[in-house]
C-alpha cells in the first residue's frame, strides 16, 4: 500500500535530529521545532518564532504538522467536543479516510479519546466502528494529530483546565493490532519535551489478542489496559466479539494476568451491557466467579443505540442488579458515565453518519 503524505508528527525525536542533519541544520533546532508542537501549539511550522524564516518555510512545504482535514466539530451540552478527520487514502481510491476522537471534561481531568485505525476488523456485534470492516492503520503522525488537535481546543496551558490530563485509547480500531505504531505515539505522550503525561494516566483498551497483550506488557511501561470482555463464557463472547473463535477467554485472562505481573497495573474488564443478551443475573453471577480473585477492575457500559445495529441497553433497574451482583462476589465495579450524548460521541457513529450523509464543519 503507497505510504500516506509526509508529516512532521511522524518522525519523532530522532527522526526529527536526522533530518534536519540532512538538510545542514543544527541538532538543537529540533528542541525548538518540538517545543512548538506541544508546548506552543502552534497549528503550522511557520509559527515557530525561534525557527529562521527559510528553515520554517522549508518544514512547512515537505513535513507539514498536520495531514487530515477536520470535517466536523461538535460540541455537546456537557462540553464534550467530538471531531471528524479525514485523512488521505493511500490507495488513491476514495476522496479520504474518517477517523473520530473525543474531547472529554469533567472536574479535575480532561481526557481525549483517539483512533488506531480506519474502522475495525474486529466484528463486535454492538460496536458501530467496525461496521464496514477495517481499511488501514493510522500512521503514528495521524493517531497523535488527534491529541494535539483537541490539546488545541482547550485554554491556554498556563490557565485551569488548559492542559490534557489523560489518554484513551479506545476509539475506532483495535488498538494493539496497530501496536507498532501506537508505540511510538505513546513516547510521545509520555516524553519530558513531548506531553509529559506520566503512562498511569494512559489507558489502551483492547478486545483481547493474547500475543500482542503479552508484547504490550514488554513495553516495561506501566500503562493501564482494559480488556473488553463483554461475556463471561466463550460460547457468549464468540457471539459477541467473534475474533475470540480464535483466540479463547481464557487466553485472554492469562495474558492480562501476565500484564498485571509484568507492569504492577490492575486490569480493567470492559463490559458493554445489552438487553436480553449478556445482561442476566447468571451472567453476572457467572462473571463474578470468573475474575473473583484477580487484580480486577470491571467498568459496566450501557450500550449506546446504532440506527444499523439490533441492540439497546439494558434499564436502570438492570444495570444496577448486575453492579450490585459483581461487587456481592468481591469484584470492584462502577458503571461508565455516558459522556456526549447528544453529538454522536460513541465510537464510530459520527462517521457513519458523515460518511452517509456528508456535510461541511461545523461548530
Amino acid at each position: 500500500m503507497p505510504a500516506p503524505p509526509p508529516s512532521l508528527l511522524n518522525l519523532g525525536a530522532d527522526g526529527l535530529c536526522d533530518w534536519l542533519t540532512e538538510c545542514g541544520e543544527k541538532p538543537f533546532r529540533a528542541k525548538q521545532i518540538r517545543n512548538g508542537i506541544f508546548s506552543g501549539r502552534v497549528e503550522s511550522p511557520r509559527e515557530i518564532a525561534t525557527l529562521p524564516a527559510p528553515l520554517r518555510e522549508r518544514i512547512a512545504a515537505e513535513l507539514p504538522l498536520f495531514s487530515g482535514e477536520p470535517v466536523r466539530h461538535q460540541v455537546a451540552r456537557d462540553r464534550t467536543e467530538k471531531l471528524l478527520l479525514r485523512f488521505a487514502d493511500p490507495s488513491g481510491k476514495s476522496e479520504g479516510h474518517h477517523v473520530e476522537c473525543v474531547l472529554m471534561r469533567e472536574t479535575g481531568r480532561r481526557t481525549v479519546c483517539i483512533s488506531t485505525q480506519v474502522g475495525c476488523a474486529m466484528g463486535c456485534v454492538f460496536c458501530a466502528s467496525g461496521i464496514g470492516g477495517v481499511q488501514r492503520d493510522l500512521t503514528r503522525g495521524e493517531i497523535l494529530e488527534q491529541v494535539l488537535r483537541l490539546d488545541r481546543l482547550l485554554p491556554p496551558a498556563d490557565q485551569p483546565g488548559g492542559r490534557i490530563t489523560n489518554v484513551v485509547v479506545m476509539g475506532i480500531g483495535e488498538p494493539l493490532a496497530n501496536l507498532r505504531n501506537l508505540t511510538g505515539v505513546l513516547e510521545e505522550l509520555t516524553a519530558t519535551d513531548g506531553l509529559g503525561l506520566s503512562p498511569r494516566r494512559i489507558t489502551v483498551s483492547t478486545v483481547g489478542l493474547p500475543a500482542q497483550m503479552r508484547k504490550f506488557a514488554e513495553l516495561g511501561k506501566p500503562y493501564n489496559l482494559a480488556v473488553s470482555l463483554h461475556a463471561p463464557n466463550d460460547e457468549l463472547r464468540s457471539e459477541i466479539v467473534p475474533i475470540n473463535r480464535s483466540t479463547g477467554l481464557q487466553a485472554v485472562l492469562e495474558a492480562a494476568d501476565s500484564y498485571f505481573g509484568a507492569t504492577g497495573r490492575r486490569v480493567t474488564y470492559e463490559y458493554v451491557l445489552m438487553a436480553g443478551v449478556n445482561d442476566q443475573p447468571e451472567h453476572a453471577s457467572e462473571l463474578g466467579r470468573l475474575l473473583a480473585g484477580r487484580r480486577a477492575h470491571v467498568n459496566l457500559i450501557p450500550m449506546n443505540d446504532v440506527a444499523e445495529l439490533d441492540f439497546s441497553a439494558p434499564g436502570e433497574p438492570a444495570t444496577d442488579a448486575f453492579f450490585r451482583t459483581l461487587n456481592a462476589a468481591g469484584v470492584p465495579t462502577t458503571v461508565r458515565k455516558r459522556k456526549g450524548a447528544d453529538i454522536d460521541a460513541a465510537c464510530g457513529q459520527l462517521r457513519r453518519v458523515a460518511e452517509r450523509e456528508p456535510v461541511p464543519l461545523t461548530v
